[in-house]
């Protein structure tokens, strides 16, 4: 894996750099305005190597941080490399992580590609993992104190987020038995999500 890259700015283009290493040319795709080098100086970049069946394609940040928030990103349901630059890009690392903490979702909006629906998953899948700790949804939170079916738990949450009934009871249907009440949100969020990109929405 590509961890970093340290060389010259060969080509500055907008969400794109070269960074010519050692004569060795790396095109690599960057958030909007994250790369100030002008061509000829000198860049530092930190690299995430997305390797696919037909490409090999490298995302670049300045800061370590904002690379590890990428990387974070990634495992969002229906968030892929595009949208993960696009939200660092729009928001910023700090301006990201406030959006969540604070679930504001009319924020995370601004990003283009991302609506409501997605913001409130990106708020349910993002909170504990940026630190949100309580300030994340907690709609399945205490299942177990109440003795609740763990399903009506979540096919409440999945109703909060705007589905309808009808994709609510696929999602569930998709996503197996029941067990811990926040897994079965993550596998019905999953299978909403495949369900959204097959469907162009």
């Amino acid at each position: 894996m590509i961890a970093h890259l340290a060389g010259t700015v060969a080509v500055a283009g907008l969400g794109e750099v070269v960074v010519d290493v050692a004569g060795v040319g790396y095109r690599v795709l960057v958030p909007p305005g994250e790369v100030r080098a002008s061509v000829g100086e000198a860049v530092t970049l930190h690299t995430h190597l997305a390797v696919r069946e037909d490409a090999m394609t490298l995302y670049g940040f300045v800061d370590p941080g904002a690379r590890a928030l990428f990387e974070v990103l990634l495992g969002v349901t229906g968030v892929g490399p595009k949208l993960a630059l696009a939200a660092i890009g729009t928001l910023g690392v700090d301006g990201l992580r406030r959006a969540v903490v604070a679930e504001d979702v009319a924020a995370l909006t601004v990003v283009p590609g991302v609506g409501k629906k997605g913001a409130q998953r990106m708020i349910l899948e993002l909170g504990e993992r940026l630190g949100a700790g309580e300030a994340a949804p907690s709609a399945v939170a205490g299942t177990a104190a109440v003795g609740r079916d763990p399903r009506a738990e979540v096919r409440e949450a999945l109703a909060g987020l705007g589905y309808a009934a009808g994709e609510v009871q696929s999602a569930l249907e998709a996503a197996g038995e029941a067990g811990d009440p926040e897994e079965l949100l993550r596998r019905a969020l999953k299978a909403l999500g495949g369900r959204e990109t097959r469907g162009g929405r």
